[in-house]
């Protein structure tokens, strides 16, 4: 995954956005032309297209035009090296709690467990 590194930053930056979230959320449901896209939004159609070139620019999405309508498509195999990345975090994760887990549940029934000796009761 380290190859891919400025690949996902760019992503991940262009994911920091609301703006281009809700992009991406919409798109997840099909193309969209850019005014459909800027329609909800309260922006004027200048600062938006700051935003569908960013999403375009790490390869988020795609767009298309066809005589004066931009269309803008999700690039899903994008989203798919995002993913990848996602999995592989949630793997390092789990394998730490798991780990964790083991230590705990092994350690409550160990008399010989760390723990603040001024606690313990001298006989």
């Amino acid at each position: 995954m380290v190859k891919y590194s400025d690949e996902l930053d760019a992503m991940f930056s262009a994911l920091a956005d609301p703006t281009r979230r809700s992009v991406i959320a919409r798109l997840g449901r099909g193309p969209a032309s850019v005014g459909e896209l800027a329609r909800p939004l309260s922006i004027s159609l200048p600062s938006f297209m700051k935003h569908v070139r960013s999403l375009e620019s790490c390869g988020l999405i795609r767009t298309e035009k066809s005589g004066r309508v931009r269309t803008c498509v999700l690039n899903h195999g994008r989203l798919g090296l995002l993913n990848s990345w996602l999995e592989e975090q949630r793997r390092i994760w789990e394998a730490s709690t798991d780990r964790l887990e083991r230590f705990v549940t092994t350690s409550q029934g160990d008399d010989t467990a760390v723990g603040p000796t001024h606690l313990k009761e001298e006989s």
